[in-house]
Parts: C-alpha cells; sequence; structure tokens
C-alpha cells in the first residue's frame, strides 16, 4: 500500500493541529513528545448523571492535557450548537480532539442487526467528521452469552459463543463491517481503530487476526494499556508496533472493576522502542474524586513520557 496506518493517522492529526493535510516526517525528523489526552470518560464513568465535557475541557487545559478524548455517550446531543461550542471551547483553550470513542457491536448472526452497528458506526464517522476529530474508537462487540458486563468481568472477557458458532464466523462478521465503513473512514479523512476491550479483541490475537484480514490504512489499532486478562506488559508488546492511539489506565481509589498496578515508565519504554510518536489518552477508571485523580494520574503520564 502507498501509505501505512500511522501515515494516515500522523497526516489527519497534522492537519487537525495545523490547519492543513500533509504526510508525518519519516524516520525521527520532527519526532517530539508523546501528547497527553484526557478521555471524559475519567470523570463519568457511566454513572446516572453526566459530568459535562465542557468541564472535563477546562479541567484538562487547567492541568496541561494537550487534548480530550470525547465519548459518545457522554455528550448532551449531536447538535450544531453544542458540538460547534466544544470545538470553540478546546481551540480557546488550545486543545485538541484525537479520538472519538464510541461503543458498537459486530457480534450478532444476523446481517440486520449487524447493520445497524455499522449504520451507527457510520454516523459516528460524521460527527467526528464535525467535531474535526481525526479517528473513532471501535470494538468488535462479544457474544453476549453473558449478559451483564460486571459477571463478563469477573471471567476476564472469557466469554462462550453463541451455541452454532465458532471465533471464525464472528471474525468474519467484523471483517465484513469495518470493510463497509473503510469508503467512508477515506471520505471523511477519518480513521477507525480498533481496540483491545472486552470481548472478541480481548484475546491479542483475535484483534490482530481482524486488523490484518481488514488490512486497510483507515484502520488502526486502539492499544488499551489495561485491558488484559493476564500479564498486560506481554499484550503491551504485541500491540505496541502496530498502535496508533494508546489508551492508558489508571486505578486511584481502586477500580470500577478491576485494578492493576501499571508500570508506565516500562510502558513508555515499550512504545518508545516500537517508534511510537501517537498520543496518549487518559482513561482513570478509579472510584477516586475524579479531578483529583486525573491531576495525579497526568504527573504519572507525564513524567513516564518526558
Amino acid at each position: 500500500m502507498a501509505i501505512g496506518r500511522r501515515g494516515v493517522l500522523a497526516g489527519a492529526l497534522a492537519g487537525a493541529a495545523w490547519g492543513g493535510a500533509g504526510q508525518a516526517p519519516s524516520g525521527n525528523a520532527g519526532r517530539g513528545k508523546v501528547k497527553l489526552a484526557v478521555s471524559s470518560y475519567s470523570y463519568w464513568h457511566f454513572k446516572p448523571v453526566k459530568f459535562p465535557i465542557e468541564d472535563v475541557i477546562d479541567h484538562a487545559a487547567e492541568l496541561g492535557f494537550e487534548g480530550v478524548e470525547i465519548l459518545h455517550r457522554q455528550m448532551k446531543d449531536e447538535s450544531a450548537g453544542y458540538v460547534n461550542g466544544l470545538k470553540k471551547r478546546a481551540f480557546e483553550r488550545g486543545l485538541s480532539f484525537p479520538l472519538l470513542s464510541i461503543h458498537q457491536d459486530f457480534v450478532f448472526p444476523a446481517r440486520d442487526e449487524r447493520r445497524k452497528h455499522v449504520e451507527h458506526t457510520r454516523r459516528c464517522l460524521e460527527l467526528a467528521a464535525r467535531l474535526g476529530v481525526p479517528c473513532v474508537r471501535l470494538n468488535s462487540g462479544r457474544w453476549k452469552t453473558i449478559p451483564l458486563f460486571d459477571d463478563l468481568m469477573k471471567v476476564k472477557g472469557n466469554e462462550p459463543p453463541l451455541p452454532g458458532y465458532q471465533l471464525a464466523d464472528a471474525i468474519g462478521w467484523c471483517v465484513e463491517s469495518i470493510e463497509q465503513l473503510l469508503p467512508h473512514c477515506e471520505r471523511l479523512g477519518v480513521m477507525l481503530a480498533l481496540e483491545n476491550h472486552w470481548g472478541l479483541t480481548t484475546d491479542v490475537g483475535t484483534l490482530l487476526d481482524i486488523y490484518q484480514k481488514v488490512n486497510s490504512p483507515w484502520l488502526g489499532i486502539n492499544m488499551d494499556t489495561g485491558n488484559y486478562p493476564g500479564d498486560p506488559y506481554s499484550g503491551i508488546e504485541r500491540l505496541a508496533p502496530k498502535a496508533t492511539i494508546v489508551q492508558a489506565k489508571t486505578y486511584y481509589g481502586g477500580g470500577e472493576w478491576y485494578t492493576l498496578d501499571l508500570d508506565y515508565p516500562r510502558i513508555a519504554g515499550i512504545l518508545k522502542r516500537a517508534g511510537y510518536q501517537g498520543w496518549v489518552s487518559l482513561e482513570m477508571e478509579g472510584k477516586e474524586e475524579p479531578r483529583a485523580a486525573v491531576a495525579r494520574s497526568y504527573q504519572v503520564l507525564r513524567s513516564a513520557f518526558a
């Protein structure tokens, strides 16, 4: 292919930051420090009352973050007034929106059900373009044979297939669904980034299988540092060379579902050796008061990625 996945994302980010399109410099030319963003999810965790994204933007700017990752479900609505207000607020505070994180699921035997989720993702790609976001976080989805997410966490994402189906079927549904979205990605200039999330892609090998079968510069990998059923560092080592964006978990006050003691200097070293130059977006998933926990997390990440 003429341009790699990282090249597409780097060019899109350059355009968003500087107002023009362009190819990222090759090799080490132009290499700078990793930029830090914070996910709006860090302040909310799906509680009954949504934490306003406007307040996330203000707090992120106060702390020194360069960007805000927007969780789609946390948005008040998709009206032009609201969307443009978020863009204006971020611009006035010198912040970018590197990622829109959405929820969708391609693991359905019924084609009509998959089509609904493809259409939802297409609308989110359009929304991302309106927000000036160059990348949309994508899930594979899951079998849903364990109905409650809390129960899925208890078995570390190890969910049995639907009766009569196997993993290869679900991988095929994911690949087919993503391929339908690629023309929209190219038209809008917005990438998709498949996350190692709880579902099919809990398994790093399955994630890489889907990624390689799609084989498009418009599909990248969103490497989460915390979503591994076993040793996180071996998974991070495998995904780091292909990562187009990174989500960095912290768990101050104890995690909502589980707690990991992640070594961020070690993780930063893995990413550096892999040549990673993209965004690192904080997902604070602990129970501590979010403003305090996000501030503590910022210091950890800024020190590790200095």
